[in-house]
C-alpha cells in the first residue's frame, strides 16, 4: 500500500521540538523527503536541515533561495510563546511565516499544500478585525510601531493571541489565492499542548490557563496534532481549502456552547 506522503518533499519549520518534531517524524514515516527548518540544529527525522531564524528577513530570503523547486508541502509549525517579546512573537509567528510562504510559492509544485499551525488562541479573531486588517501589509520594519499602536503587546500574552488570530484570517483569505495551480492553504488550531512551551502559557495566562486545564481532561500532545497536519499535507485533503481545523479535545466546542448558551 502506498504511504500517505510517498514521493513528496515536505518543508517543516520548527522541526527540532514539539509538534514540529512529531510532524517531521510522521512525514518521514509517511514516505516524504523532509526538509527541516529551525534555529536549533537537529538531525532527527529530517533529510536536510536549514538553520534559520524566522524573525530575520535576510535569512528567510536565503532559505527560499536554498530550497529546491518542486516542494509538495509546507508545514508552518515554528512559533514563539507569549513569554517572548511582543515584537519577536509577531515577527516569527506572523510576518516571518507569511514572508516564507509567499516567497516560496514559485518553488511549490502544482497541487502543493500549505498548513499553518494556528491555535485556540486565535478563536476570537472576529473581535479584532480592524487590527487584523491593519496588519495585512505588515513588514519586519513596521512591527515595533504596530505593537505600540495596536492591541498586540506583551500584556496577558496579547501578542501571541493576535498573531494566531491574524494567521487564522490569513488562512481564510487565501483559500483560493493559488487555486489555478491547485495550491491550497489550511490551518490547524490546537488547544493547550504538552510541549516545552506549555509552561510559558501557564505563566503568562495564569488563572485563565488553569481554568482551561480544569475543563479539559488533559492537555494535548504532539502525537494528537501532527497526524492532522500530515493529513492536510497529503493528497487525501485536496478538497479542503481555507479551513481552520480545531484539534483541541473539544475546547473550542465548549467555548461555543458557553457563548451561545447551548
Amino acid at each position: 500500500m502506498k504511504k500517505l506522503l510517498e514521493g513528496k518533499t515536505i518543508v517543516v519549520t520548527g522541526c527540532a521540538s514539539g509538534i514540529g518534531l512529531e510532524t517531521a517524524r510522521l512525514c518521514k514515516a509517511g514516505g516524504a523527503t523532509v526538509l527541516g527548518v529551525d534555529r536549533t540544529v537537529t538531525h532527527e527525522h529530517v533529510d536536510e536541515l536549514y538553520k534559520v531564524d524566522l524573525s530575520c528577513p535576510v535569512q528567510i530570503r536565503q532559505l527560499v533561495q536554498a530550497l529546491p523547486h518542486g516542494v509538495h508541502g509546507l508545514a508552518n509549525v515554528a512559533g514563539l510563546p507569549p513569554t517572548a517579546p511582543a515584537e519577536l512573537v509577531l515577527k516569527v509567528n506572523l510576518v516571518g511565516l507569511k514572508a516564507l510562504t509567499t516567497q516560496l510559492i514559485p518553488k511549490l509544485a502544482d497541487g502543493a499544500s500549505i498548513v499553518n499551525l494556528a491555535s485556540l488562541a486565535g478563536f476570537g479573531w472576529a473581535d479584532h478585525i480592524s487590527s487584523i486588517h491593519a496588519s495585512e501589509a505588515l513588514d519586519f520594519d513596521d512591527v515595533a510601531e504596530f505593537v505600540r499602536t495596536h492591541d498586540a503587546g506583551d500584556a496577558g500574552g496579547r501578542s501571541y493571541f493576535f498573531s494566531k488570530e491574524a494567521l487564522v484570517v490569513w488562512t481564510l483569505q487565501n483559500r483560493w489565492t493559488w487555486r489555478a495551480r491547485g495550491i491550497r492553504m489550511n490551518a490547524v488550531s490546537p488547544g493547550p499542548v504538552d510541549t516545552p512551551i506549555l509552561g510559558d502559557f501557564v505563566k503568562t495566562l495564569g488563572a485563565r490557563a488553569e481554568e482551561d486545564m480544569r475543563v479539559m481532561d488533559r492537555p494535548g500532545t504532539p502525537a494528537d496534532i501532527a497526524p492532522v497536519v500530515a493529513f492536510l499535507l497529503s493528497d487525501q485533503s485536496a478538497w479542503i481549502r481555507g479551513a481552520n481545523l480545531p484539534v483541541d479535545g473539544g475546547m473550542s466546542s465548549h467555548l461555543l456552547c458557553n457563548i451561545h448558551a447551548l
